[in-house]
């Protein structure tokens, strides 16, 4: 098997691998259309790409890869630099046979990336533009605060400023009715889409957000997953005789982390089953920010849970006790159990 390790950037991209020799062989290639195709054109169908995963960048490569019947890995490069021991030196060629080294020895761990499709791409772009929209306009309307408490204000700019702003507003609606549009002329996001906004404290965005970054359910495909990805899990921290506090890693997507956050908030005031159990651990003395990281982690597995039942939230559903479940099972088929 035939690793080529690639470092990518945005204008070009090193590749590092062994020739029919059995060589090192070291290749730039132009991160356009005609670069990459020219390249692609010369691997093997059998071998295996290990690029380093820099977001937009390795796009136009997935997406020729998966023309060209080749399978590619992204890796995150901080993955590969504590993989590989002690290492010293940093290059685009060093870096790339770093990752062709990874790929031949974790060939095992590699996760091979196939590139969305048309309406996944087009939602993804629509939602960053929407993000960056809401984002300048929450700027404007800081340094608008700021500028209220001067002695002297300027007619002018402040004109201005809510011409801009009123442009915002204008924008953000038209790209939402936009990602609203795609979302219901497709009738698989559409339902888990439907699905998600069910369950209460979930908005729009918080849906949008995590149909795009889970690839629709299919790429992260369990709620344990999610939650790890979002940065909502805690993890143990105990070695010998210390134990100390679990706790979440920093390692996460803090847009859909900040997200989850203000939809468990939401869903404490409006959802009397989250408020119960939020009253019940602050009488037990459980710090507020336990107990909302708790709220995320459940909103995440009730949400995966209609989708994979493909049914709508109910406050009055009743879930039945695992172990209820085997004693039926075990009467309907004649057999005994052992508890």
């Amino acid at each position: 098997m035939q690793v080529y390790g690639i470092d990518l950037s945005k204008d070009k991209f090193d590749v590092n691998f062994f020739d029919v020799n059995g060589k090192i062989n070291l290749r730039t290639v132009k991160n356009s259309l005609s670069g990459i195709s020219e390249f692609l054109s010369g691997v093997p169908s059998e071998a295996i790409l290990c690029a380093e995963n820099t977001g937009s960048y390795g796009d136009l490569l997935v997406f020729l890869c998966g023309q060209y019947g080749i399978d590619i890995a992204l890796v995150p490069g901080y993955t590969v630099k504590h993989s590989l021991g002690l290492v010293r030196g940093k290059s685009d060629p060093i870096d790339a046979g770093r990752l062709r080294e990874y790929g031949e020895r974790f060939y095992d761990k590699l996760s091979f990336k196939k590139y969305q499709g048309e309406t996944m791409s087009e939602l993804r772009q629509l939602y960053t533009l929407r993000s960056q929209l809401v984002q300048a306009r929450k700027e404007l309307r800081t340094g608008a605060h700021a500028r209220q408490t001067m002695p002297m204000q300027s007619i002018s700019a402040n004109q201005i400023l809510q011409h801009a702003l009123h442009a915002l507003d204008e924008q953000i609606m038209c790209v939402e009715n936009q990602i609203e549009f795609i979302v219901k002329n497709d009738s698989e996001l559409k339902e888990n889409y439907t699905l998600s906004v069910s369950v209460k404290g979930v908005g729009s965005v918080i849906a949008t957000d995590i149909i795009i970054k889970t690839g629709n359910f299919k790429v992260i495909d369990t709620a344990r997953k999610a939650a790890s990805y979002a940065g909502v899990c805690p993890f143990p921290n105990a070695s010998g005789n210390m134990v100390g506090k679990s706790r979440t890693s920093h390692f996460a997507d803090k847009e859909l982390k900040c997200l989850l956050y203000m939809g468990a908030k939401s869903a404490v005031r409006h959802n009397k089953e989250y408020n119960l159990y939020y009253q019940k651990k602050k009488l037990e003395g459980k710090p507020h920010y336990l107990i909302i990281n708790n709220i995320m982690n459940k909103l995440l597995r009730t949400i995966y849970s209609v989708v994979k039942n493909k049914t709508a939230y109910t406050p009055e559903y009743m879930c039945i006790d695992p172990r209820e479940k085997n004693v039926n099972s075990s009467e309907k088929s004649g057999k005994k159990t052992c508890i």
